[in-house]
């Protein structure tokens, strides 16, 4: 899952989510020198990538991908998951996008003393693009992939992602749906743990 959904499945934890959001820039025991409350959600971040890389729904998914991103599938996959939760985020939250977006952003720029230097450098990017908010919209992933795409030097062709998104949407959204059903129960249980 990408960055919304794994803050999304943090519960009402400033600080956890912040871990959950931080943890793909962690690397190996590193999370250990973060407060307890960080170091649960760099737990539970890797939790949700373990549950989610091994799930039949997810790899129904990236095997649709596979021929055209090879073992980047699963990252295009990520963020076509992430549309889904933003464009459906009323099915999940009580609470509006927007609102749910500004509280997070507010709590990374109040806790910056607490992020790697990873978070650090992508926070004028992310909030000058409102970069969460905008996977609710076709263009917005399109943004994100091509982005992305330049990381790897335009190797892994994320650019064009929203074409599947496009040709197979009914597919992505019907796959999203019942995965994340079993995520979230996951997500709730793993909490429950830490």
């Amino acid at each position: 899952m990408n960055f919304l959904a794994h803050i999304y499945l943090s519960g009402d934890n400033d600080l956890l989510k912040i871990g959950n959001f931080m943890a793909d820039g962690i690397r190996g025991k590193q999370f250990e020198t973060y407060s307890l409350e960080i170091q649960k959600g760099i737990i539970l971040h890797r939790a949700i990538d373990t549950f989610t890389d091994a799930h039949p729904i997810f790899r129904q998914s990236t095997k649709r991908l596979h021929e055209n991103y090879h073992h980047y599938a699963g990252v295009v996959v990520d963020v076509l998951y992430d549309h889904f939760l933003a464009k459906n985020w009323k099915n999940y939250s009580n609470e509006k996008l927007e609102d749910f977006v500004a509280h997070f952003y507010k709590s990374l720029e109040e806790n910056k003393n607490l992020l790697s230097e990873r978070v650090l450098r992508i926070m004028p990017t992310l909030f000058q693009e409102n970069w969460l908010v905008s996977y609710q919209t076709v263009e917005g992933i399109n943004h994100i992939l091509t982005q992305m795409d330049r990381r790897t030097k335009n190797q892994s062709n994320m650019r064009f992602g929203t074409q599947d998104l496009t040709e197979f949407y009914s597919e992505f959204e019907d796959e999203f749906t019942r995965f994340f059903k079993e995520l979230i129960l996951f997500s709730n249980e793993k909490l429950k743990t830490l």
